[in-house]
């Protein structure tokens, strides 16, 4: 589970929060969505408290003709919110791996000011949620990728800002002062009074569960060190020789634990705790920890084709047994990918791809992929695109969008957007 605070300048604060299911509660057929998610107003004889709460704060609107002032209106007087949906019978997951819920004409309605909404305006809900808690509650059936992003991107967007500005009336005689334009405006953080009773009261605003050990790798006798301007370069280097990394303290493990030599480096947090102070793996004896392994682009040679051998290789003792494939040692991890069969069809390079794609935006993974064309790293190319296009143009019908949206400018916006797709 992942969740994030958001406070607004207008209103109160509300929580967007990710949860993902065992594998033996996921919803993979369409019927089983509804068994958690409505979109209909109940019937007020047999669910008359339910009825009250989905009436009265899960109403969207109403909008459209009816009431065409309605806040969610732009200015072509359509609803920004795709406010009324369609009707439909059975919840469906369309080409895009989207859920078009159940809204069946089934006659119900309520009066909402001077217009009157059906089940065409009802906000997703989950019942059992909005009995218990008697809030507005949208729950929505998600599979993608980019819902994630979306959540880290609340996480990372930093703190709320304002430009303030200072400024004083005329004198008494009714003459003026001259003023600094720049000095007078200031940027500055903005701390509502929700936001503050959140902090002082020592609240999460962003929380996830299980934690997440991110895995450092590096070459051999290739360890990062740290150290101050003072310090003496020969205790640096007495100090760093007797200093284990995370990732040489996993191979003491292999060698100390006949568990440890089942997993990989990125499943070890799952059996294994990093100790800090004692600088070792020891046995967990509660809980899990998910394990991830430091992200390395295809041009980083080396480096690159060790990690790829990270994801399969289990129980290794030193750099020699990452890169002993069958009983035989290669000279480099590159060649030891290739004994293993991860260098075919361009393998590695699609599952990098698709890899960045868990955080990474389109136009981050299209430049990726122009620049492993460009240094002739791809052999298949054909293929690499076939498997990867999903990713490397997810945004491009938002940017469609907006091109749409701006006629005057609509062929040399195009002429952009198909360079950034190439």
């Amino acid at each position: 589970m992942i969740y994030t605070i958001e406070f607004q300048k207008h209103g109160l604060p509300h929580t967007h929060i990710l949860v993902f299911l065992k594998s033996k509660y996921r919803c993979v057929k369409a019927e089983q969505i509804d068994k958690i998610i409505s979109v209909e107003i109940p019937d007020k004889d047999v669910e008359p408290e339910l009825f009250n709460i989905v009436t009265s704060l899960m109403i969207h609107g109403p909008c459209g003709p009816q009431n065409k002032g309605s806040p969610c209106m732009d200015k072509k007087k359509k609803c920004t919110k795709h406010f009324p949906k369609k009707f439909v019978e059975h919840t469906v997951i369309d080409q895009d791996r989207f859920p078009v819920y159940r809204r069946r004409d089934n006659g119900a309605s309520v009066k909402k000011g001077e217009s009157f909404a059906d089940n065409r305006f009802v906000v997703p809900y989950n019942k059992v949620l909005l009995l218990k808690y008697k809030a507005h509650i949208n729950v929505e059936w998600c599979n993608q990728t980019r819902s994630i992003k979306y959540l880290f991107k609340y996480v990372n967007k930093g703190n709320d800002r304002v430009t303030a500005n200072f400024y004083g009336g005329g004198k008494a005689d009714g003459t003026t002062t001259c003023f600094n334009e720049i000095k007078m405006y200031y940027d500055c953080r903005y701390l509502s009074a929700c936001e503050a009773a959140w902090r002082i009261y020592s609240f999460d605003i962003h929380f996830r569960e299980p934690s997440v050990e991110r895995l450092n790798y590096h070459l051999e006798n290739e360890q990062s060190v740290t150290y101050e301007d003072h310090e003496n370069i020969e205790e640096v280097i007495e100090k760093a020789q007797g200093k284990t990394t995370n990732f040489l303290a996993w191979m003491k493990a292999n060698e100390k634990y006949h568990e440890a030599r089942t997993l990989t480096y990125n499943e070890f947090p799952l059996k294994f705790v990093w100790k800090a102070t004692d600088r070792e793996w020891t046995p967990r004896k509660f809980g899990y920890s998910v394990g991830r392994v430091h992200f390395a682009p295809p041009g980083s040679g080396e480096k690159f084709y060790l990690r790829t051998l990270l994801n399969y290789v289990k129980g290794p003792t030193s750099f020699v047994d990452i890169k002993t494939v069958d009983n035989v040692t290669y000279n480099n991890f590159k060649d030891a990918c290739f004994a293993r069969g991860l260098l075919d069809d361009d393998r590695e390079f699609i599952d990098a791809i698709i890899e960045a794609s868990l955080w990474g935006t389109g136009t981050y993974l299209r430049r990726l992929f122009a620049v492993l064309m460009v240094t002739d790293q791809l052999s298949r190319l054909e293929n690499v695109w076939n498997r990867t296009s999903t990713n490397l143009i997810e945004d491009i019908l938002h940017k469609q969008r907006r091109v749409l949206s701006a006629p005057g400018k609509l062929n040399s916006l195009i002429f952009k957007i198909n360079a950034n797709y190439l």
